[in-house]
């Protein structure tokens, strides 16, 4: 999958590179956005032309609330892997500071005519855009009309009677409810990063873990975990983990720490993936070290236990 970052990488939009796109936050790539990209690269293949996903870094919510963003689903890195994943032929993301301050008239012209040249447009049902997200679906419409581009507007898709959403994802994990967001994403949620090294305390307890930089300002899970994790062999390996500030130790950022099973081998810089199976409990200030380690032990008979399960 081909990525650009910004307008003048697209090209010149002659006729021959007219593409089918989306646009959406894509956050998680649940259910209902994958609906979105079959639509988008089946209308791709009809006209025989890329399929391509617009999208924005930072996230609309994060530029305009840099100081309380929503926690975020993914990464940037997660979600290219995750569209480029799902067959999509092109990924254009720019900053969105170039296109903020666009009207919704100016919107359709310099992003999807004269940037992505587009001959077909797919949207989900709450798309708008624009300033003040004034532009309309019905808007989108006549536009489409007036330069030359179809418009497919794709329903919601829902699961247990409600809408399934970014937001109803980050609202279960939250609550812990692995179940429902692994029921709405398609899969079992997950984080991703590099292998940083750490002040060494887990080595020190007989729990050596492997500390995974996020690269977000916040988790949208905290607690203790049973998890798989991918990016180290040809299979997956059981652990426990940890998503939290470490109240015991002095507290700190929000980190992610992954105990794996029967591995003792330095990983440090490798890329993983981490898959969260089942919470098992909170996150606790323990009196001191032998507490909680002792706690560690526990959590790692009940993480067997529900990856056995």
């Amino acid at each position: 999958m081909r990525l650009y970052r910004n307008f003048p990488a697209l090209g010149t939009g002659a006729a021959a590179d007219r593409r089918v796109a989306t646009i959406g936050a894509f956050d998680g790539l649940h259910v209902g956005h994958r609906e979105i990209l079959a639509r988008t690269m089946s209308a791709a293949a009809a006209l025989d032309c890329p399929s391509v996903v617009c999208s924005f870094e930072p996230m609309p919510t994060e530029f305009f609330a840099p100081g309380n963003p929503p926690a975020r689903l993914t990464c940037f890195r997660e979600r290219y892997e995750q569209i480029a994943a799902a067959g999509i032929d092109e990924f254009f993301c720019p900053h969105f500071g170039m296109v903020r301050g666009l009207a919704p008239e100016r919107f359709v012209r310099r992003l999807l005519v004269d940037g992505l040249n587009v001959a077909h447009v797919v949207v989900g049902h709450d798309f708008r855009f624009g300033t003040g997200r004034a532009g309309t679906l019905d808007d989108l419409q006549r536009a489409g009309a007036r330069f030359g581009f179809e418009v497919t507007i794709v329903d919601p898709v829902n699961w247990q009677d409600r809408r399934i959403s970014s937001t109803a994802i980050r609202g279960a994990l939250q609550a812990g409810d692995l179940d429902s967001a692994k029921r709405m994403l398609g899969r079992d949620y997950s984080m991703s990063g590099r292998v940083v090294p750490g002040v060494g305390l887990g080595k020190e307890l007989g729990f050596p873990t492997a500390n995974v930089n996020l690269k977000r300002r916040l988790a949208p899970v905290d607690g203790i975990f049973a998890v798989r994790v991918e990016g180290i062999s040809d299979e997956s390996l059981d652990g426990v983990a940890s998503v939290g500030s470490r109240p015991t130790i002095g507290g700190g950022k929000t980190l992610l720490e992954v105990f794996i099973f029967d591995f003792d081998r330095d990983i440090y810089g490798r890329y993983i993936t981490v898959h969260f199976v089942k919470r098992l409990r909170e996150e606790r200030k323990y009196e001191n070290l032998d507490a909680m380690t002792r706690q560690m032990h526990l959590d790692v008979l009940d993480a067997q236990a529900a990856l056995t399960a």
